[in-house]
């Protein structure tokens, strides 16, 4: 199963945001650690990251030719940004969309998201491990 890995605006910052919230990974390091928990999984992953919106959504067009599952996140583009979501939305493969802040239990702009009602699951709050839940709901699903 091939999983698109697709972060979004501020998280190619990752190490210099709060690491309460985001967890104290690098970009790198987070990719690394989902490159080593897909292999686990016997998942081939391909993880991008982009402050773009149009190449953001670009990467998901590219992704429908290839992509068995999405793990998304978008970044705060997940609170406003509807052409993200109807990228996304192409898809007949499943869609997870993570977060590694517990957005439900932060500022109030930030508890709704656009893709929410897509996503066939949705992590939240679990820092760098929330990846691992997706590839593994991506996994089980495949199985």
């Amino acid at each position: 199963m091939r999983v698109a890995v697709l972060n979004g605006v501020n998280l190619d910052v990752l190490e210099r945001r709060d690491p309460a919230i985001y967890g104290g990974l690098s970009l790198n390091q987070l990719e690394t650690r989902i490159y080593d928990w897909a292999r686990e999984l016997e998942l081939q992953a391909e993880c991008r990251q982009t402050n773009s919106e149009g190449e953001y959504v670009s990467w998901c067009h590219d992704a429908l030719d290839w992509a068995d599952g999405v793990v998304a996140n978008p970044g705060a583009w997940s609170h406003y940004s509807y052409a993200i979501r109807d990228a996304l939305e192409l898809f007949e493969a499943p869609v997870v969309e993570v977060h590694l802040s517990n957005i439900a239990e932060r500022e109030e702009w930030r508890r709704h998201t656009v893709i929410e009602d897509i996503a066939a699951a949705r992590v939240i709050g679990k820092g760098p491990e929330g990846y691992r839940e997706a590839l593994t709901f991506l996994a089980e699903r495949q199985a």
